[in-house]
């Protein structure tokens, strides 16, 4: 079984859920397409974590690996890890995008092996509020949209105020059924007030 990222359950609404995720370590890289970024992206990185390191240590997969728009772009333990898109032709025309492995537990900047790879970083991700909506299906640009769309909505509902850039969680490898796959996308969430006012 691989080992998946943890989080606290925070609220369960009818089409999505709050997370609290602590804060961890990703190892990323960036690549030109949605797609690409969701194949060859993904050979660099579990290459990094098979020993691809300057001590060649071997490091547990973890899931999801999380997918989104490179940091460049714009001021952003079993998933594989989107700014916001108007359409499909919107995530074409962009010109990178970044794909992420969250590393195990207890990895930070300081103790995790440094990549021999100078296209993958490390980058630490602080404690987070998150709404996550989970579907099955490909790993289409079209599906994301529609799920992200339900989520933008769900949240416009219930009053909560995302930030930030939407990411795509994959925990499942490519040779899995489509139908069977486990995907979520991920919205940071404003925090609430100490008052509870906004």
């Amino acid at each position: 079984m691989t080992e998946q990222q943890p989080y606290q359950m925070v609220r369960e609404y009818d089409q999505f859920e709050v997370r609290c995720y602590p804060e961890h370590l990703l190892a990323e890289i960036n690549r030109e397409s949605f797609e690409d970024a969701g194949n060859r992206g993904f050979r660099y990185l579990f290459a990094y974590i098979s020993g691809e390191n300057q001590v060649t240590q071997k490091i547990s997969m973890t899931a999801p690996v999380v997918q989104d728009l490179s940091s460049e772009l714009l001021e952003m333990t079993a998933p594989v890890l989107q700014q916001e898109f108007a359409t499909h032709d919107d995530i074409q025309r962009t010109s990178e995008f970044r794909i992420a492995f969250v590393l195990p537990e207890g990895f930070t900047l300081q103790n995790a092996p440094s990549p021999t790879n100078p296209n993958v970083h490390l980058r630490p991700v602080p404690v987070s509020l998150v709404a996550v909506i989970r579907f099955s299906g490909g790993w289409s640009t079209r599906n994301f949209q529609q799920h992200l769309q339900m989520l933008r909505i769900a949240l416009k509902e219930t009053g909560l105020i995302s930030l930030g850039t939407p990411r795509l969680a994959r925990y499942d490898p490519p040779f899995k059924p489509w139908s069977m796959r486990h995907n979520e996308i991920l919205l940071d969430l404003e925090e609430p007030s100490p008052s509870g006012k906004d």
